[in-house]
């Protein structure tokens, strides 16, 4: 049984729901802990989150976290995979697939402006 709180009777957190202003969101407490067991993922997910959400590559991310490129790229498959960050698009860079992704609650918020500049800035870089 759910508490008001959205925690389960039983304490377990295995599952359940989140208030939210009345709404529940359905939570995997089970896959946010696996998710998040790591610091750095979270100060990624932070990163993600900053100005109503933002949307940035593991290239990005590694240069405003200051740590290597293959940390980072391993962290965010990691969230991808368990749906706390998404894949928004992607570009061709050298040979290379560069990745962008966002939180998913920032793709109802905030329209993908950021793609949209990455791709002016390489036409003009052509």
């Amino acid at each position: 049984m759910a508490h008001p709180n959205g925690h389960s009777a039983n304490g377990n957190g295995a599952s359940g729901a989140v208030g939210n202003n009345g709404a529940s969101i359905p939570v995997d407490w089970e896959q946010l802990a696996r998710a998040t067991a790591h610091p750095l993922r979270v100060s990624i997910l932070e990163i993600l989150g900053i100005d109503g959400g933002r949307i940035l590559s593991p290239s990005d991310l590694s240069h405003e976290l200051q740590i290597p490129l293959s940390n980072t790229n391993y962290h965010v498959t990691e969230l991808a995979k368990s749906g706390l960050i998404e894949l928004v698009g992607q570009r061709q860079v050298r040979g290379a697939t560069e990745h962008f992704y966002r939180l998913p609650a920032a793709a109802s918020r905030r329209p993908a402006r950021h793609l949209q500049e990455v791709r002016q800035a390489d036409r003009v870089a052509a």
